[in-house]
């Protein structure tokens, strides 16, 4: 039989475990959540993601019960949770600032909560070496957390943190101190206790790539509002604005003016130019302001005039060789750039294009997403 596709969110029968409802917070005259409503559902590992001050930690502190909302509702397991005090509520939050105990060993920081909730010698001892495995301080148990690093510190919260297998574990910004390589290692690891213990997590970040290797679902949000909530590849693929598109990974944006029949788009973009042809789902109006947006990826770049539904030819401004691919910045002679992608199969040595070539770059009419203004 199939696996099951994990998407309760498309399940009309499904309960979510956290509903918020019509909520805002204000801090005196700022407003840091405008009208929210969001359902996350129980086994999701949902993403928080947008730039500093856009309001994802104050959703979060909310959650854990370090703020309430000035309007709204917000529901976990169809309880209002606002009266709960943060100590009575089925959630373990994860702190920025690690929180840790600095005369404690990293081996009692992390049994601490174990501890308290009176678990026997044996059960504290088992858990807290899984933990510490899981993290990799093994090594590093009898030390305080003053004798090491901010990284192996954040982990030490992350092991606590983790150790009393909450229902629903609330992570802010948790992997940030950790070097590239450790953080990549981690969000797997991440990704794999949360599957094997079944808790909800919810994730702050500001890192697009970290919350789209992570996350079940994302949420991208701007000054306090849901931009939108998608899965990772519909939140790539297919974004619904422009904010969306530019803040998940690179793009190419044209602005231009839409002449639609039916499906196809011509976007008149440059003066003396020809237009470029899309497909949309959408509907516009006779030059309606609008925004083709592709992915670098899915631009192809040759010497040769390629056959294509949009077709430019341009110049190498500059090339980012960043290992397995190279992104060649072409200048058109509208003066716009853009960007094409080609992985790098041959060696460096053999590189086909090099600066001031000329060069044809294409793609598609369904290479992109045509969005408005």
């Amino acid at each position: 039989m199939p696996q099951k596709i994990f998407a309760p969110w498309d399940d009309p029968d499904e309960k979510p475990l956290i509903q918020f409802r019509n909520v805002t917070k204000r801090f005196g005259s700022f407003t840091a959540i405008n009208d929210i409503n969001l359902d996350i559902y129980t086994r999701e590992f949902f993403a928080l993601l947008g730039p500093s001050g856009c309001g994802k930690t104050t959703l979060m502190r909310m959650l854990g019960g370090f703020e309430t909302p000035t309007e709204g509702t917000i529901l976990l397991a169809g309880q209002d949770i606002g009266p709960v005090p943060p100590n009575k509520r089925a959630v373990n939050m994860m702190f920025q600032s690690y929180a840790l105990f600095p005369h404690l060993s990293v081996w009692d920081n992390i049994a601490f909560g174990l501890r308290r909730e009176g678990k026997d010698k044996g059960t504290i001892e088992t858990r807290v070496q899984e933990m510490l495995k899981l993290t990799r301080l093994e090594k590093f148990k009898h030390r305080k957390p003053h004798q090491i690093s901010g990284g192996q510190r954040q982990r030490v919260a992350l092991a606590r943190s983790l150790a009393k297998a909450p229902k629903l574990l609330l992570l802010d910004e948790p992997l940030g101190a950790l070097d590239r390589k450790l953080r990549e290692e981690t969000q797997f690891e991440l990704m794999d206790i949360q599957e094997k213990t079944g808790t909800t997590f919810v994730i702050v970040t500001h890192d697009q790539e970290e919350a789209m290797t992570v996350a079940s679902r994302v949420a991208v949000m701007d000054e306090g509002k849901l931009m939108q909530v998608a899965t990772p590849d519909r939140i790539y693929e297919t974004p619904n604005s422009v904010y969306v598109a530019d803040f998940i990974g690179d793009v190419n944006l044209i602005e231009g003016r839409a002449h639609q029949s039916g499906e196809k788009v011509q976007l008149i973009w440059a003066e003396g130019q020809p237009p470029l042809m899309a497909t949309t789902q959408r509907n516009f109006s006779l030059d309606q302001k609008c925004t083709l947006a592709i992915r670098p990826e899915k631009v192809s770049i040759s010497a040769e005039r390629p056959t294509a539904a949009n077709v430019q030819k341009g110049t190498i401004l500059d090339i980012a060789y960043l290992g397995n691919i190279s992104t060649y910045h072409v200048e058109l002679p509208t003066g716009h750039v853009i960007k094409a992608q080609e992985a790098n199969t041959r060696r460096i040595a053999r590189r086909t294009f090099t600066w001031k070539d000329e060069v044809w770059i294409s793609w598609t009419d369904t290479a992109g997403v045509l969005l408005e203004g």
